[in-house]
């Protein structure tokens, strides 16, 4: 059942008292970063610059058996990160500790979310909520990490030594690999809400499982365009790398949908 009603006024309370907790953990966590953020920038921001970089090494060593995947093993592979703008690392120092206070209280947050929602739940929406609420937070941390260890290194690799011109030295500016390296880490956590963003589209009647099966084909050309653009290599392996977890979680958010009404009068005939 649901809990006694709580007046407009009330709620305004709850909800204001849940904002207050939510930026008091973001600035603490935020000034935490911001503290150990010079070590966390030199050994896991900058750590896809070098050859020594886990994936890297893990690379070379599979391209090793398989002289049709790309050569990771150039142990000389570094990117020169180079700033031009006078303020422009006390700003990135601020705003990398935002986005990792933000990345670590996200369980957090979702649970003062879960907290300010609940009340006007009953008991079995409360089960479902509380479930789809660890499965999003679980599956944003998985694409985050993917983004970080898979996605951003591999367009790193391929745009820093790409070369158009010898004349050309390659160096990197600060502004540029934070965006990139943002964007595609935050990027790969929020497509990674897709079967849960399925889930809620099913809930409320927008798609069925059938609309996963009618443009299967549609998504995998979608799929493997938007890998292409993510690490635009073009060799088979680097695409394969983004294009598989892409495609898995497709098939994956088609189990979390309801089916449509006649697959499954289909399936009680059967």
């Amino acid at each position: 059942m649901q809990q006694d009603e709580m007046s407009f006024w009330d709620h305004l309370e709850e909800l204001r008292w849940t904002l207050f907790r939510s930026i008091l953990a973001l600035f603490v966590f935020t000034i935490a970063g911001f503290a150990v953020m010079p070590t966390l920038f030199d050994k896991v921001i900058l750590a896809p610059c070098t050859s020594d970089f886990i994936l890297y090494r893990g690379l070379c060593k599979i391209s090793s058996h398989f002289s049709v995947l790309p050569d990771f093993c150039n142990e000389n592979f570094h990117v020169n990160i180079f700033n031009i703008k006078l303020a422009s690392q006390f700003f990135t120092h601020m705003t990398t500790s935002f986005w990792l206070a933000l990345l670590l209280t996200f369980p957090y947050l979702m649970w003062e979310i879960w907290k300010f929602v609940s009340p006007a739940l009953y008991e079995n929406e409360k089960k479902s909520v509380r479930w789809v609420f660890l499965f999003g937070t679980i599956m944003f941390f998985i694409g985050c990490s993917v983004g970080y260890f898979m996605v951003f290194p591999m367009t790193l690799r391929f745009l820093a030594t790409y070369q158009l011109s010898e004349a050309i030295t390659e160096q990197v500016s600060l502004e540029s690999y934070m965006n990139n390296f943002l964007m595609l880490v935050f990027i790969m956590g929020i497509v990674f809400e897709m079967p849960l963003l399925s889930w809620l589209l099913s809930k409320v009647g927008l798609i069925n499982r059938s609309f996963f099966y009618k443009y299967r084909r549609h998504a995998i050309v979608g799929l493997l365009v938007a890998a292409a653009f993510i690490t635009p290599s073009g060799d088979p392996f680097t695409l394969g790398i983004v294009f598989f977890p892409l495609y898995g979680l497709f098939e994956l958010s088609a189990l979390f949908v309801k089916k449509a009404p006649k697959e499954e009068d289909d399936e009680t005939d059967e």
